[in-house]
């Protein structure tokens, strides 16, 4: 199989730590291309029509995308229990919840690069508003499905603070996160999130 995937990107990075958590690393070949919302690589558009990354070929049927797909195809494969059944739709919320810090600031950071004359300090704010109150709710809500066996979940939230972290430093996410803040600089020391950062 290949994965279709860009470094910086959060949403691949959930699909490549979860390669190497469960093993699979070796039955995966990881695929690095360069695409931008004005110009998408040939190799993206020819797995996902949308563009976006990450994708994953597979050799016994067609490619299939979004990474939150991804990772739960992955999961099944190897049969790693990343997403529980006693507590899946708390996982499910958390990727989610995840997913849209990573939605919001990865809008943020092409916003400003691509469209720098037509900037709306407004509309930037009103999407860092989304994310700060995300990552508060982890943080007064959610800290105790942070712990425990290793979960999707977990993953999803400590790739958007990474890529929160990566791109938009200056916003210290950190700030009155206290216990979140702690439990990603553990999270963040494992050996599949410092082989896959950007």
């Amino acid at each position: 199989m290949k994965l279709i995937m860009s470094p910086p990107s959060p949403f691949a990075r959930k699909a490549r730590v979860l390669l190497r958590e469960t093993g699979l690393i070796d039955r995966v070949e990881e695929i690095e291309i360069s695409s931008s919302p004005l110009a998408s690589d040939a190799q993206i558009l020819a797995a996902n029509p949308t563009g976006k990354i990450p994708a994953l070929i597979r050799e016994d049927g067609p490619a299939i995308y979004d990474s939150r797909v991804i990772t739960r195809y992955l999961d099944d494969m190897a049969d790693a229990g990343l997403y529980p059944v006693t507590s899946l739709y708390e996982v499910l919320t958390l990727e989610a919840t995840a997913d849209t810090i990573m939605d919001v600031t990865v809008a943020m950071t092409y916003d400003a690069r691509f469209r720098p004359d037509q900037k709306s300090p407004e509309w930037t704010e009103a999407q860092w508003g989304k994310a700060a109150r995300a990552i508060a709710a982890i943080n007064n809500r959610w800290m105790s499905h942070l712990s425990g066996p290793l979960n999707m979940a977990q993953i999803a939230v400590s790739c958007a603070l990474s890529y929160v972290d990566l791109r938009h430093d200056a916003r210290n996410w950190r700030h009155g996160n206290d216990a979140l803040a702690t439990w990603q600089a553990e999270f963040e020391a494992r050996g599949a999130m410092q082989a896959t950062k950007p």
